[in-house]
């Protein structure tokens, strides 16, 4: 297995440097979402003083032709502060920032779906919409191979990965503890980690956050794992069928409730918003990865844990359905559902909006409304 270059070089005598004082100045690292709709950008300016509230930071801008998001001839995007976190990678006083992007006419890039997500939060934030999602991910080495494996040939067949313990079940726990604890560290509301059942797949989890934030949350703990795994010389994919064949892919299980559901006799309103999402199917399958539903093809096959893609299905504790409803859930008549459809690459901000659009605001047909 292949690792990056970068890895190589001494960690030690980089310490060296940054333990060296920044007096009052503060770095804070603008990120982005690329015109991939998938891949994360970077870059970082100097600040005078440590900035309290998102509205103290500056709009700042950068090459969209060189991020897939614009051409040449009229390449300048604009980064617009979104939310705060604190660095973990230069600790504090220095900040992590996500943005939205604007085109060079202030109009929303085409993978900008904060912008709409945030709209479709609004209208429904008195009903306290709560969201879950659970981030699986396959650590590979650069040449693709994941991280682990035998160089020509398999590891042995899934069954005692899943949560292993021991160096013949669990590939990669160091990059596990430390994207945890930098999450931790940078206020990212991750809840939980467990290895996964294919061999170098893990998942983190994240929530549960209240509308938008549950986007602005999960694409910064994804960005922090790039960058755990670039120190260790590795990488992170979230491919949603990653490796061929027998063995399980990876998605983004999205768990949804509101205060109705969480209150007393809320299964009524769980079973409501089921029967809604089941008439609109089809939506949802083009909503949950950045490719329309070709991804999430590869991956819900109806095996390995997953529902067909053709078809809709729900049931108590199935784990082979498109909705899942925890087996206490049933007992106790309230609480929450999981979606198991999003793929592992899906844009939280497109998962989110569409379970307010259809479940919330009862929308039908294959179009989202017009906010």
């Amino acid at each position: 297995m292949a690792m990056s270059a970068s890895a190589e070089l001494s960690k030690a005598v980089k310490q060296q440097y940054m333990e060296l004082p920044q007096g009052d100045k503060v770095q804070v690292m603008y990120v982005w979402i690329d015109g991939t709709g998938e891949g994360l950008r970077c870059k970082t300016r100097t600040l005078d003083s440590e900035p309290k509230s998102i509205e103290e930071l500056p709009e700042w801008n950068f090459d969209g032709s060189s991020t897939y998001q614009s051409e040449g001839s009229n390449s300048d995007m604009y980064l617009i502060p979104s939310a705060m976190f604190r660095d973990p990678f230069r600790k504090d006083p220095n900040k992590l920032v996500l943005c939205e992007v604007l085109k060079y006419n202030h109009k929303p890039a085409e993978t900008n779906l904060r912008l709409t997500c945030k709209k479709v939060m609004d209208l429904v934030e008195n009903q306290i919409p709560w969201f879950g999602m659970e981030q699986e991910y396959t650590i590979l080495g650069t040449d693709g191979h994941p991280f682990g494996w035998p160089n020509n040939g398999f590891p042995g067949p899934q069954g005692p990965y899943y949560c292993g313990v021991g160096s013949d079940k669990a590939y990669g726990r160091d990059i596990v503890e430390a994207h945890y604890r930098a999450c931790l560290y940078a206020g990212v509301m991750i809840c939980g980690t467990n290895a996964e059942v294919m061999p170098a797949q893990w998942e983190f989890q994240v929530g549960p956050c209240e509308g938008i934030t549950m986007g602005d949350h999960l694409w910064v703990a994804r960005f922090i794992l790039h960058r755990v795994c670039e120190d260790f010389g590795v990488v992170a994919s979230f491919d949603p069928k990653p490796i061929p064949g027998n063995w399980n892919g990876a998605g983004c299980h999205t768990n949804f409730s509101t205060k109705e559901m969480r209150e007393e006799g809320g299964l009524k309103a769980i079973e409501e918003s089921i029967e809604r999402l089941g008439r609109r199917h089809s939506y949802h399958i083009r909503a949950y990865d950045p490719k329309g539903g070709l991804d999430n093809a590869r991956r819900l096959t109806g095996h390995h844990e997953t529902s067909n893609i053709h078809e809709f299905s729900a049931g108590v504790a199935n784990r082979g359905a498109s909705i899942r409803i925890p087996r206490t859930v049933g007992q106790e008549k309230k609480g929450y559902f999981e979606d198991r459809r999003p793929s592992a690459n899906c844009d939280p901000y497109a998962v989110t909006e569409a379970l307010i659009r259809t479940c919330l605001l009862s929308e039908e047909g294959d179009e989202p409304f017009q906010c």
